[in-house]
Order: structure tokens, then C-alpha cells, then sequence
């Protein structure tokens, strides 16, 4: 089975530069499922409903997200709707939405679970605990399964990999809007990168515009954080996993800047 991952999309720079993209990713790398992170697809945060439907049209199976899920209130009613889109598993049960999904496609199957974490970020419930309350009912649906974590600390992100080594298919970290170099599969089987990076501008501060992101730590005042003008880069991570066991076999980085 093969995965692509897209790294948090940030913006309309993010949006345009996977829509045209991923003809080119589908015919190299010939995903069975793309899943992408859109937390921050609308002026760098939140996704509506309309947003979420032009993703899926270009051909992205199911799309998790993190601590900005419901920042745009248009997404509130379609979080009600059965729609691929996910919520963190480990937010309250009164939060709406899902925080996993099995797909099925071409006689394979695979679950997506997206949690968050707990490490500099908004109050939730334990990411290591939720998925245990889930995984043996999981499995006996889909062998494989891919987990989303949006988290902050590396340290956060590393733990509930190695904790699940072997159990889940892959652990992928978004949030931090940097790729890491760290790509790799654990001893019992599962692959892991501690952040997949960010699809959106490449000569922003992690996505924001630098004159804002600087002005805030010259003066320490609120600022108001725009979507950085200018060519976008593309990071993702291609995964090839066994359809038998629920092992990696392969994880790969991919980098991709806009030539001006």
C-alpha cells in the first residue's frame, strides 16, 4: 500500500501549489491514498466547507487537522456531516466531528486516527490513552493505520511513536510547519518523522508573513498574521506499507520549492 501524506497547507499559496502538484506526485509516486493536514487552508487558519470540497476534488482521500479545526465557524455544521475530515480523537466527546476514519479502496483498507498534543498546546485528553481505547477495535477492520499527531514538542511526538512502535503503521507529526530530517521506520515496524513540514509559502515565517512575525518579537505587541506573499514549497512524505502485516516498509521525505 502506498501513502502520500501532504504536510499542513497553509493558505491559498498551499492550495495552489498542491493543485498543481499532484498530477506530478500521483504519476511518480502512484498513491493508493493522499492525505493531507488543512487545518490552515483558509488565510493560514481554519478550513471551510468549501475549502475541504476543493481539496477533495483534486484527489485527496481524507484531510486531518489539529488545534485550528474550528476556527472558521462555516465548518461547524459540516463537522455533524459524515465527511472526510477528522478532528483530534482526544478532544472532548461534546467536540463535533471524528477523530478517525477507515477507508477502503482497491480491496485494501486503512485507518487515519488524528490526535494532538498535550506539550505547549490547548487543554485535551491523553493522545496515548484515546488511541489505546480504540486500536484493538480498529484492527479488526483495517491492518494498517496511520496516526496524525499535531503537536509541538518533539519530545511529545517521539514518545507516542516508539509507544505504539509495531501497533500502528505509521506516526506522522504535523504542526510545527517544519520538516524534519528524521525520517525513519522503528525497530518493530512503524514509520515515523517527527514533522511532515508545511505546503504553503516558502519565504514566509512558517507560512506568515516576516514583517508581522518580526514586528511581534521586536515589540512584543499583538500582531495580526497574514499569509506571506511570494513562490510556496511543497513538503510531504511518501510511505509504502504491507498490506499483511501493517508494517512500513519505506518512508520517504519530499521537498519541493517553487522556482522563481
Amino acid at each position: 500500500m502506498k501513502i502520500l501524506f501532504i504536510g499542513d497547507i497553509y493558505g491559498k499559496t498551499g492550495r495552489v501549489i498542491l493543485k498543481n502538484s499532484i498530477t506530478k506526485l500521483k504519476d511518480e509516486y502512484s498513491p493508493d491514498y493522499i492525505i493531507a493536514n488543512g487545518e490552515n487552508v483558509d488565510r493560514g487558519k481554519g478550513i471551510t466547507p468549501t475549502l475541504l470540497q476543493e481539496l477533495l476534488i483534486i484527489g485527496v482521500d481524507v484531510v486531518t487537522s489539529g488545534n485550528h479545526i474550528y476556527a472558521k465557524k462555516e465548518i461547524l455544521p459540516a463537522m455533524e456531516e459524515d465527511i472526510k475530515l477528522l478532528r483530534p480523537l482526544n478532544y472532548p466527546k461534546a467536540c463535533p466531528g471524528k477523530g478517525y476514519i477507515i477507508l477502503n479502496k482497491n480491496n485494501t483498507s486503512l485507518c487515519i486516527i488524528n490526535v494532538t498534543g498535550r506539550v505547549y498546546m490547548e487543554p485535551c485528553d491523553d493522545p496515548f490513552l484515546s488511541v489505546e481505547s480504540i486500536i484493538d477495535e480498529v484492527k479488526k477492520e483495517a491492518k494498517n493505520i496511520l496516526i496524525d499527531f499535531h503537536g509541538e514538542a518533539t519530545s511529545e511526538k517521539a514518545a507516542f511513536a516508539w509507544y505504539f512502535d509495531g501497533r500502528v503503521s505509521a506516526v506522522i507529526g504535523t504542526h510545527t510547519h517544519v520538516q524534519t530530517a528524521d525520517d525513519r521506520i522503528l525497530p518493530f515496524g512503524t514509520a515515523f518523522i517527527t514533522d511532515a513540514g508545511m505546503t504553503g509559502p516558502y519565504e514566509g515565517i512558517i507560512g506568515a508573513s516576516r514583517e508581522a512575525v518580526i514586528d511581534k518579537f521586536l515589540t512584543g505587541m499583538p500582531s495580526y498574521f497574514t499569509c506571506q506573499e511570494g513562490k510556496g514549497q511543497l513538503n510531504a512524505v511518501f510511505l509504502e506499507l504491507c498490506e499483511q502485516t501493517g508494517k512500513a516498509i519505506h518512508i520517504e521525505r519530499i521537498n519541493k520549492v517553487e522556482k522563481d
